[in-house]
């Protein structure tokens, strides 16, 4: 059984890189529907869990959060996800992972920042928003 899509809160956007350049500005950069990558990061010297969170342009824009850390980093060693950029947030940003090799997919729901009431237009899918809740959860 494929397990279902998700979306992730990416937090740390405040933070500066290593090399100096800005999360945020790179969050800005982001369109809808862009591919993601995911990397473990077993030494970060805050949390052997932490799992950084990067664009198609391979500049960092935070961190998946603490709490589905462990969780999403043992999905990473077992099964193909698959991570897109979903939308800008306040506090950092939102990304879509899909499963199993599968695609992941946004919907117009999924992209309104429900503080702005913006909405970057996708093509419409069938698919519910909010996620249902893990049993983890």
């Amino acid at each position: 059984m494929t397990l279902p899509s998700m979306s992730l809160a990416i937090v740390g956007s405040a933070h500066k890189n290593s090399d100096g350049s800005d999360r945020r500005a790179e969050i800005d950069a982001c369109m809808p529907g862009e591919p993601i990558d995911l990397v473990l990061e077993p030494d970060n010297e805050f949390d052997c869990h932490a799992i950084a969170v990067y664009s198609s342009r391979a500049v960092q824009i935070g961190y998946v959060r603490a709490d589905r850390a462990p969780r999403i980093g043992s999905l990473l060693g077992s099964t193909e996800v698959r991570a897109i950029f979903q939308r800008p947030a306040e506090f950092g940003a939102w990304v879509r992972l899909a499963f199993d090799g599968e695609d992941p997919a946004l919907t117009d729901a999924m992209l309104e920042d429900q503080d702005e009431g913006v909405i970057r237009h996708v093509a419409p899918e069938p698919d519910f928003y909010p996620d249902e809740i893990w049993p983890d959860d």
